[in-house]
């Protein structure tokens, strides 16, 4: 009898407080999630936590939910599970924000009680969505003006402007040994995703001013530098 192919799926789990963390905040979420995606013939091939982080953080604050969208973007999962929407943000704004970067990149996300928040026809919950990539967009395009007028105003005193200095710049070390350990590797021919890399580095040695690992959006830039 031939077996059906599991489909490959990551999870995603958020604690909002420090009281969670030594909690079963986290156990509960993550049996929910495995419970259900064994009785729905999903494999989970990867685990990412955010904890103690504010369930209205913007998702691009959200160091976990970053290196699992690395993690995606370098294996081609297409299903994330959750244990319930606002396990992925509390706010539904933010809900609608990481489904709209989600829908994208066509990502689906499904909660441990197989609702898929990436297909919901709810006129409110569209509209939402769309005004939500509308307002983001704004916003970012807000800040680049913004920016780019400061940049002229100085520029128009005489002033000399120079941007923030990159980690390439600063660092040719970690960018020397970044780059070594993104080379397609001689057997296989696969690279190392920029999250394994960062983990590397982290062991080696290199971490940030405050001690911490580089993210993997970071080493990205500095393997295209």
């Amino acid at each position: 009898m031939e077996m059906t192919r599991k489909i490959e799926a990551i999870a995603y789990l958020r604690t909002s407080s420090v009281s969670n963390l030594d909690g079963d905040s986290e156990a509960r979420h993550k049996v929910a999630i495995e419970n259900f995606a064994k009785l729905n013939n999903y494999e989970i091939v990867g685990e990412y936590w955010d904890a103690a982080v504010s369930g209205c953080d913007e998702i691009g604050e959200l160091p976990q939910f970053n290196a699992m969208m690395d993690h995606i973007e370098s294996n081609g999962v297409r299903v994330v599970l959750v244990e319930s929407a606002d396990r992925l943000a509390r706010s539904v704004i933010a809900q609608e924000l990481a489904v709209v970067v989600m829908e994208a990149k066509g990502i689906q996300i499904i909660t441990s009680s197989g609702q898929n928040l990436t297909e919901s026809d709810d006129p409110a919950k569209v509209a939402m969505r769309q005004m939500a990539g509308v307002f983001s967009q704004f916003e970012k395009q807000r800040l680049v003006n913004k920016l780019a007028g400061a940049r002229k105003r100085e520029r128009d005193k005489g002033r000399k402007v120079e941007g923030r200095k990159s980690l390439s710049e600063t660092d040719p070390e970690l960018l020397k040994r970044a780059k070594s350990l993104r080379r397609k590797d001689r057997t296989s021919g696969k690279r190392r995703t920029y999250y394994r890399i960062a983990k590397t580095l982290e062991n080696e040695g290199f971490v940030n001013s405050k001690g911490n690992a580089y993210q993997p959006n970071q080493v990205q830039k500095l393997c295209e530098a």
